[in-house]
C-alpha cells in the first residue's frame, strides 16, 4: 500500500494537532488556548457521557489515574482537515476527532465516539466542462478502523469533506 505524500499545509496542520494532543496529555493550558479559535465550533456524536473533550476543554475534567486520555492511534490529513482515530479498550470506547486547522489555528472538531465513521470528498466527475451540471463523484478517501476493537455494534455515518 502506497503512502500519499502530505503538501506542506497539510503538514503543518498535523503539527498543530499533534502539538494540541501533547498539550492535553500534559494539561498546558496556556499551549491549548495558543492553538484553539476562542470560537471553536464543537460538534459531537456519541453518548452524552463521552464528552471527555468537552470536560477538559471547559476544565470541568477531573484529572486522576481513572481520567480519560486521549491517545491517538492513527492520524490523517485531508488539506485543512486533520482526523485522529484513538481507541480506550478497556472502556469499550472508540473515537475520531475531525480538527479544521486554519491559519495555523483549530476552528473547529467533530467528534465520534463509538461510531464508525467514513470520510468523503465530493466533486465534480471531470474538470473538462465546469459549466455543465454532471453528476458528483463522492470517493471514500478515509474510514475508521477501530470500532471492531470495542467488540460491539457502532452506528456508521458519513462525513463529506
Amino acid at each position: 500500500m502506497w503512502a500519499r505524500i502530505l503538501t506542506l499545509e497539510e503538514t503543518t496542520n498535523k503539527g498543530v494537532v499533534l502539538a494540541l494532543y501533547e498539550a492535553l496529555s500534559s494539561h498546558d493550558v496556556v499551549q491549548v488556548q495558543k492553538l484553539l479559535a476562542p470560537d471553536l465550533e464543537w460538534w459531537f456524536h456519541g453518548p452524552p457521557s463521552h464528552q471527555f473533550l468537552m470536560q477538559i476543554l471547559t476544565g470541568t475534567a477531573k484529572f486522576d489515574n481513572a481520567s480519560f486520555q486521549f491517545l491517538p492511534k492513527t492520524i490523517d490529513v485531508f488539506g485543512s482537515v486533520v482526523l485522529v482515530e484513538g481507541c480506550d479498550p478497556t472502556r469499550s470506547i472508540t473515537w475520531v476527532h475531525a480538527w479544521t486547522v486554519t491559519d495555523g489555528v483549530i476552528t473547529q472538531v467533530r467528534e465520534y465516539f463509538n461510531t464508525s465513521l467514513t470520510v468523503t470528498r465530493f466533486r465534480k466527475k471531470t474538470q473538462s466542462d465546469i459549466s455543465s451540471i454532471t453528476p458528483l463523484h463522492c470517493p471514500s478517501v478515509w474510514e475508521s478502523s477501530l470500532p471492531n476493537r470495542v467488540g460491539k455494534s457502532v452506528p456508521g455515518l458519513v462525513l463529506a469533506l
